[in-house]
């Protein structure tokens, strides 16, 4: 049936491809989700958690150039947030897909928001799906890795207390800029002090299960 409409069986197999990608990016927020944030995270930095965030990308995708600059300034404990890992590595996937020759991370830091950008050098966003991002599905024609991994992006930085906003850089190619609070990545001083107080219990086997 699809065959006699070319441009209906593009859209199932693009929307395929999506669902596929987003199974994925649901699988590895959903570990972290479930898991009580003061006893499975750890206690790190900004430095520390993009650090580690873009060597684990860039060791495990094909990129030829990645520019990565870190303008965040004085460092800041935070706790490490694998949904917000995963996130970030599905916006730089977007952006490999889109321009698989360069693709550019920037962090910086605005008051208390921690602002990351994420820049490609391919066709940019068309004005239909910048009018229309964050919805559950856009044809990605002109623009690969666009609809439902987007969608998901947008869900997970906004359950964060953040934005999600995309443009089309004047150089040409895109940026996708996350923006969070940085009070939504700590815990209390006092949060922190009662687990460092439960570690004995924890060793000796002392909570009742």
């Amino acid at each position: 049936v699809f065959q006699s409409d070319p441009d209906l069986a593009q859209e199932i197999g693009e929307m395929q491809t999506q669902v596929l990608r987003c199974k994925s990016i649901v699988s590895g927020i959903l570990l972290s989700a479930g898991e009580a944030r003061g006893e499975a995270s750890e206690e790190t930095t900004v430095h520390a958690f993009v650090d580690e965030l873009v060597a684990e990308w860039r060791t495990t995708r094909p990129v030829n150039d990645f520019e990565y600059r870190n303008l965040f300034g004085e460092d800041r404990a935070i706790i490490s947030d694998s949904a917000l890992k995963q996130t970030v590595h599905n916006v730089l996937d977007n952006a490999l897909e889109a321009s698989p020759h360069w693709v550019g991370l920037e962090v910086s830091r605005r008051d208390d928001t921690l602002i990351v950008s994420v820049m490609d050098q391919g066709a940019g966003f068309s004005e239909a799906m910048l009018s229309h991002l964050g919805r559950p599905y856009q044809s990605t024609k002109g623009r690969p890795g666009g609809g439902l991994g987007l969608f998901l992006v947008f869900n997970v930085v906004r359950t964060l207390g953040g934005n999600v906003s995309a443009g089309n850089r004047p150089q040409g190619g895109a940026v996708v800029t996350l923006t969070l609070p940085l009070s939504a990545l700590t815990i209390d001083e006092q949060e922190i002090d009662e687990q460092r107080m439960d570690e004995p219990d924890r060793k000796e086997g002392g909570y009742e299960h």
